[in-house]
């Protein structure tokens, strides 16, 4: 899945920044005939129903020429939303501070689900420190399955 990921995002990037807009992640789920590649993008003005549907149009026009996935998926275009997926270290420096749920690869102490706000980010390591209610935790950010922002009403 993740060669999928980065192989996209070499494609997809440099069209979406010529379109006006920022590449935020991608996401590929395998299941089949409903296999789904989801991108996510952003402005500084937000993102509205019709940039979704000029990027999709966009974007499917790309794929169908380089057929970048063997087999059938569906494309959904989408704004990150309120509770907004993080996937690289500029995000977790981008929102330190912001309360966030992730899950890991793998358990780390036998726990996979951990919640709190970003204490630290480290570029040298690669790792956020989590402040959880049970204290720190250091977590190395190419193990994280999947984070996301926690919306605060």
């Amino acid at each position: 899945m993740a060669k999928i990921t980065e192989k996209m995002t070499d494609l997809v990037a440099p069209v979406l920044e010529d379109m006006g807009y920022e590449l935020v992640g991608i996401e590929y789920i395998a299941s089949g005939k409903h296999s789904t590649l989801r991108i996510f993008i952003d402005t500084d003005n937000g993102i509205g129903i019709e940039d979704c549907e000029k990027v999709s149009h966009q974007l499917s026009a790309i794929f169908d020429v380089e057929d970048p996935i063997v087999g059938q998926y569906n494309l959904e275009v989408s704004s990150p939303g309120i509770e907004r997926p993080l996937f690289n270290i500029s995000h977790y420096q981008r929102f330190l501070g912001n309360d966030i749920s992730l899950r890991m690869v793998r358990p780390i102490s036998g726990q996979r689900k951990f919640k709190g706000s970003i204490g630290s980010v480290s570029e040298l390591n690669n790792t956020i420190e989590l402040v959880t209610e049970l204290g720190p935790v250091t977590l190395d950010i190419d193990m994280i399955d999947k984070a996301n922002l926690i919306a605060d009403f």
